[in-house]
């Protein structure tokens, strides 16, 4: 008996002449609506371009020359220093007490959500402030044994709370709190079955939250993370308020020099939207690493995007040229 041969394989490159041609014919019928709507926003779009680059008191020229200033380059390098470290701290803080959240242990459980409790109950500027001005309360921190024991090491709270290390603890506890509850939703996600399976197997509860439940939960964890570190470089510029020379602080302390305000906050919005581009970036292919095995295809990067359109492109025009050709 002769098999019958299997039909063409869909190609994952693009679609076919046939196919934009079908979709040509299946296409929506755009509302009028659609139109005034669309040229409603490239009016407001070109007025606010047009205001922008023809107001005089926006001062490009003064753009271009502090943007690779190097006040200006020092600060960001500090506000990507303050935010890598806020967030390694934030990060790691949050899965310990994401995980004591989720003990069968009440104290653990408790001082968890205390710690939680207090650090999203009280402003970010608050918190900074207060590790700032640490002295006033602690004018010595020491290590010992508590209650009367001996001290082990011990040094002046205005030496070793620095500016610096007043934001790293203000920004990283802060967000050590919201962290925790992202990782604890991403726990939740992953099945119960998978923690039962891997008791059954002997595994401990440590073991399995290492092999087993937190590599599954990356996928939940991963899209609010990067939000959270999108929000903290912006929110490292709180970090001002104690004299620390971030990008912000620096970009004040020129215009302050100059009276070149608005020239100087433009530089520094620049900066701020570079950087949170490339971490938007960056967000997508980590995301897009962990949803494998997830769903049955990987999303299309950005340049696949674009090939794809080309493709697309390229095909409705041969298909409108071969009807024109019958026609």
């Amino acid at each position: 008996m002769n098999r019958e041969s299997p039909g063409p394989v869909p190609s994952i490159e693009g679609p076919s002449a046939a196919d934009a041609e079908l979709e040509l014919r299946v296409g929506r019928r755009q509302h009028p609506g659609w139109w005034f709507a669309t040229a409603a926003v490239l009016v407001m779009a070109a007025v606010i371009v047009n205001v922008l680059v023809t107001n005089p008191n926006v001062g490009w020229d003064h753009v271009a020359d502090y943007f690779f200033s190097t006040d200006i380059l020092k600060g960001l390098l500090r506000t990507i220093e303050l935010t890598v470290l806020a967030m390694v701290i934030g990060i790691a803080i949050g899965v310990v007490v994401a995980v004591m959240r989720l003990s069968p242990i009440p104290v653990l459980s408790g001082v968890s959500w205390i710690y939680i409790w207090f650090f999203r109950g009280t402003p970010l500027l608050v918190q900074i402030i207060f590790w700032y001005n640490l002295a006033a309360l602690f004018p010595v921190l020491s290590i010992g044994i508590p209650f009367g024991g001996p001290t082990i090491v011990s040094g002046d709270s205005n030496v070793l709370i620095t500016p610096f290390v007043a934001a790293v603890l203000g920004l990283g506890l802060n967000e050590g709190a919201y962290m925790s509850e992202i990782v604890r939703g991403g726990i939740q996600s992953v099945d119960h079955g998978q923690t039962e399976a891997a008791t059954a197997l002997g595994m401990t509860r440590g073991r399995t939250m290492r092999r087993i439940v937190l590599p599954q939960a990356m996928r939940v964890i991963i899209p609010p993370t990067g939000n959270q570190v999108i929000s903290m470089l912006k929110s490292s510029s709180l970090v001002s308020v104690t004299s620390l020379p971030e990008l912000l602080y620096s970009a004040q302390l020129i215009y302050n020099a100059n009276f070149l305000t608005i020239p100087l906050l433009i530089v520094a919005s620049i900066w701020y939207l570079i950087v949170t581009s490339v971490l938007s970036w960056g967000q997508y292919y980590v995301e897009r690493h962990y949803a494998r095995g997830s769903a049955r295809s990987l999303p299309l990067t950005p340049p696949q995007k674009l090939r794809r359109r080309l493709v697309q492109g390229r095909a409705r025009w041969e298909a409108r040229t071969r009807q024109g050709g019958r026609a």
